[in-house]
């Protein structure tokens, strides 16, 4: 993500207002360069997304450096800068918004975009496996901020089949009943590898670490159209 200086920082929690304003303008002062992204929508994306997965650990006891290496390998953040991201966790712990607050706002912010919104899902995600397991009430935590971000019933399960391997979840993966169609199997795949392909993500202004979640997206599905291939022959 690009440089913006403590001065930038300041000026983009101002921009956002909200409970993610407070969070960032409580950050002015520290070198979080790389998480403080030069415009109000890129900074929105970062700082939702680390306040969200503090409040998770917050709600499930995970220990913080599992997060911290997750966000690290997400953001591709240099070592010198892991102590900023340490920070930013700790703040949003300690804030007493609740995380409904920080997902309604999101929610707000990108309200016409949902692949936007389903980005940062995909991402908390990502954290929550960090230490390879999604416990009980990090689902829960999940798909009640699913909710907030406006991803109920099949639509969250179609996202949650990406990361939660269960019975079905081929069909689940692709949003596709299993008596669908050969051509419709292969019409869906073909559409959601476009929806969802990485030069999207940069088209929509994302930060560039939203590009490595766009492609394990498209991976996620590949396997899923790989596997439903291989159930009914068509390999």
């Amino acid at each position: 993500m690009a440089y913006v200086g403590l001065i930038g920082g300041a000026g983009v929690g101002l921009a956002l207002g909200g409970p993610l304003g407070g969070l960032v303008g409580a950050l002015a002062g520290h070198a979080l360069d790389r998480l403080l992204a030069p415009a109000p929508r890129e900074a929105a994306f970062s700082i939702g997304l680390i306040a969200l997965s503090a409040k998770m650990a917050k709600a499930d006891g995970v220990v913080v450096p599992l997060e911290v290496a997750a966000f690290r390998e997400v953001f591709d953040i240099p070592p010198e800068e892991l102590a900023g991201v340490a920070r930013v966790f700790d703040l949003a712990k300690q804030d007493t918004a609740g995380f409904e607050s920080y997902a309604r706002q999101i929610g707000s912010l990108f309200a016409d975009e949902p692949e936007t919104r389903e980005d940062l899902l995909d991402a908390l995600f990502h954290v929550a496996k960090a230490d390879h397991a999604l416990h009980a009430r990090e689902l829960v935590f999940l798909q009640e901020v699913a909710r907030l971000l406006g991803f109920e019933g099949a639509a969250y399960e179609r996202i949650e089949a990406r990361h939660v391997r269960r019975p079905g979840d081929p069909y689940a993966v692709l949003d596709l009943p299993p008596d669908a169609s050969d051509a419709d199997v292969k019409a869906r795949w073909r559409t959601l590898v476009r929806e969802h392909h990485p030069d999207r993500i940069v088209a929509r202004g994302l930060p560039p670490a939203a590009v490595k979640l766009a492609t394990d997206r498209v991976a996620a599905v590949n396997a899923a159209y790989g596997q439903i291939e291989k159930m009914r022959g068509l390999t």
